[in-house]
């Protein structure tokens, strides 16, 4: 994972039913499951730094995913260091996917018009499926790749 910018994905696992109260936005029912939460890091250290501020959990309560955060586990992060800010078509594209659904409308789109940047999953989704439905989307797309959660803990 590069200091570049780019758009990413964390696979977050909830393992108990909990109420949070999320900024403005205000109450988000979270059940045992599996959420995805889609940003970008255009900002100073890119990529790398946003999902390592993310993976520790433990900092200010800046963006509506780190109220998430405090009651969920990060399973892995899918990124990519395509300088195209892609965050919208990524959460759109999990969005439409078989099982998904929006917990809490406005969550991590404060400054766009989509529904949503978080979804929930009735099952684990497919990166291999993700890839495909994106290069359809966009044949130049970079690459997206895969790291878990538990190297960005450790490391």
């Amino acid at each position: 994972m590069e200091k570049t910018p780019g758009t990413y994905a964390l696979l977050l696992r909830a393992d108990t039913e909990q109420t949070l109260e999320v900024g403005a936005l205000g109450e988000m029912a979270v059940r045992p499951g599996l959420y995805v939460y889609v940003g970008s890091a255009f900002g100073p250290g890119g990529v790398r730094a946003r999902v390592r501020r993310h993976a520790r959990a433990d900092g200010a309560t800046h963006w509506h995913v780190d109220y998430l955060r405090a009651a969920t586990t990060l399973d892995a992060v899918w990124y990519t260091h395509d300088a195209v800010r892609r965050e919208c078509l990524w959460a759109r594209i999990l969005r439409d996917g078989s099982g998904a659904w929006v917990p809490l409308e406005g969550f991590g789109a404060s400054d766009c018009d989509c529904p949503a940047h978080l979804v929930a999953l009735d099952a684990r989704p497919s990166i291999a499926a993700f890839r495909t439905r994106l290069r359809a989307a966009v044949a130049d797309h970079g690459p997206v790749r895969r790291i878990e959660g538990s190297a960005l803990r450790d490391g």
